[in-house]
């Protein structure tokens, strides 16, 4: 089975967010990780070289296969700024419908800017992606 190559690690989540060149992205980044800090009470964490993630769980798929994964996180793209909400959008389509203009991966959400978004909404969704996670995996 191949070994994941995306793992937690002691790289500097600052220096990170400080190498992002573009000033509004790297100010929108800031301030989703000041958000995701408060909501998950975890400290955020590097997750290989471009993801900075929240709290982490344990899965164990049917196939055997089993793993350390951040319950809630992001990364600046060059396209996009991408938040890993875990456990999906299927319960959630009445608050994506206020959140204003992004698109859909299978737990990824994609976003241009924070201003294109309500950041309230945007709150709702991570408060209640970690709820739901918490449930699904209680040991963190």
């Amino acid at each position: 089975m191949a070994e994941l190559k995306t793992k937690e690690n002691d790289a500097s989540v600052q220096s990170f967010l400080d190498s992002i060149e573009d000033d509004a992205k790297r100010a929108d980044c800031v301030a989703i990780a000041a958000l995701m800090e408060e909501v998950s009470g975890a400290p955020p964490r590097m997750w290989g070289k471009t993801i900075v993630g929240f709290g982490h769980y344990h899965y164990r798929y049917a196939s055997g296969r089993e793993g350390e994964w951040m319950r809630i996180g992001f990364a600046p793209r060059k396209r996009d700024l991408t938040l890993y909400i875990m456990d999906g959008y299927e319960e959630r389509a009445e608050l994506l419908t206020r959140l204003g203009k992004h698109k859909l991966g299978k737990s990824c959400l994609y976003i241009k800017r924070l201003t294109d978004v309500d950041a309230t909404v945007l709150r709702e969704l991570v408060t209640d992606s970690l709820s739901v996670m918490a449930e699904r995996y209680p040991k963190g």
